[in-house]
């Protein structure tokens, strides 16, 4: 007996299917099999080479166009971004532009592909350390001590997290140890240099420098270590002439025009002083540093207004002449207390004791055991008595101030 076939019903879902496929295939060969190559014609975009990319970024590296290593690196990083290699060489670059941030995060990147690779903790450890890090920057450095023990940038940038830390003894076996390992190293030699300088051997700190130099003189910051070991040194000439060189490498670095204009102060020449300054606040426009360091010259300069101003949009914070926020210096570190006395006094000459006042009281409870800032807060207030009822300024003797005073009104 012949067994009757079932009829199969239809799935309404599958013929859904089967059209939309159908649909899609005369899309693509309507709409997007024109726009394609045909076979052996050449592609629009030309094929990106990771290893030129990186040669290009060591040369430019050598020549010191920091900027343009960068974006070549970070051109190479886009062609072959699962090479951890280009990412430390990428960080390593960004530490002498002084980008940490972005030095931190190539690290980290090429730590995600290459977990235990020393030379990126190394990298990462000194990027941390700069944006102020220190446990973390300690933790990376060990760990990449403890996977390598002979890597020599290790042991360096260690030296220098221990000489911030004011471990001085610990970081100058550490650089020691660094140049031992690596003598050629452009990063060692910059970190001996650096203990040498944080512990007072500023003449040492000259030799290593210069040898950092000699492996590599197209580097802004190596410029601008060895000038400030030249200004320690009082050697303010060839301070000036190096910084001049980290200027002309890195324009838009405010530190070499700040060191100039406080050599300047140093030796008397404050007009130079200003327009060190000035220049300085130009190339950072919203850090309040700038302007207290421009107040100070203003102030040795003999222009009190220009002195208030300066002193006033920092000190009190604000907006500048282009709209740009100014945040306001706190009392809170003995490096600012110089600003402050100096602001008062100016406003106490100027009749202007109802802000003078304050700013003695809060330095005497703020600094009670710094007797230049108690001297100077008791002559505002003496500056004061004179001049109940007057708003005429009243000649008084200049602020008491010691040479080392404006000599530290460095901030990063």
């Amino acid at each position: 007996m012949q067994r009757q076939r079932t009829k199969r019903r239809t799935n309404p879902a599958f013929i859904g299917l089967m059209i939309m496929l159908i649909l899609a295939t005369c899309y693509f060969n309507q709409y997007v099999v024109p726009t394609l190559p045909l076979p052996q014609s050449p592609t629009l975009t030309p094929t990106l080479d990771a290893e030129a990319y990186a040669n290009a970024g060591a040369a430019f590296f050598v020549e010191g166009n920091l900027l343009q290593a960068i974006s070549s690196y970070e051109q190479a990083v886009m062609a072959d971004p699962d090479n951890p290699a280009i990412y430390i060489e990428l960080a390593r670059v960004q530490v002498f532009a002084g980008r940490y941030e972005a030095s931190q995060t190539s690290a980290s990147n090429a730590l995600l592909l290459s977990p235990d690779n020393p030379t990126a903790l190394a990298i990462l450890g000194q990027a941390l350390n700069f944006l102020g890090d220190q446990a973390g920057a300690e933790t990376a450095l060990e760990r990449a001590l403890a996977l390598d023990g002979n890597l020599a940038i290790a042991h360096g940038f260690y030296a220098e997290l221990l000489a911030d830390q004011e471990q001085y003894e610990q970081a100058a076996e550490e650089s020691r140890r660094a140049v031992e390992l690596e003598p050629n190293s452009l990063e060692v030699r910059r970190s001996r240099g650096y203990v040498l300088e944080a512990t007072g051997n500023y003449e040492d700190a000259i030799i290593q420098y210069e040898a950092a130099l000699t492996i590599n003189d197209r580097i802004a910051d190596l410029h601008l270590s060895l000038g400030r070991a030249y200004r320690a040194d009082e050697r303010y000439e060839d301070a000036i002439n190096e910084f001049v060189i980290a200027d002309s490498l890195n324009p838009s670095d405010p530190l070499p025009d700040t060191y100039q204009g406080l050599i300047y102060i140093t030796i008397g020449e404050f007009g130079k002083a200003v327009q060190a300054m000035q220049q300085a606040v130009r190339d950072d426009p919203t850090n309040p540093v700038r302007y207290a360091n421009l107040g100070v010259a203003f102030y040795r300069n003999r222009q009190p207004e220009e002195a208030l101003n300066a002193f006033q949009l920092a000190l009190r914070g604000g907006t500048n002449a282009d709209g740009l926020v100014v945040n306001a210096l706190l009392l809170d570190r003995p490096d600012v207390v110089p600003y402050y006395y100096m602001y008062g006094l100016e406003l106490a000459r100027a009749g202007r004791c109802g802000e003078a006042l304050p700013i003695a009281s809060a330095l005497k409870a703020a600094v009670p055991d710094d007797e230049i800032a108690f001297d100077n807060a008791e002559t505002m207030e003496e500056i004061c008595e004179d001049q109940v009822g007057r708003l005429q300024p009243t000649a008084t003797p200049t602020a008491t101030v010691p040479p080392t005073a404006t000599e530290d009104m460095v901030s990063n």
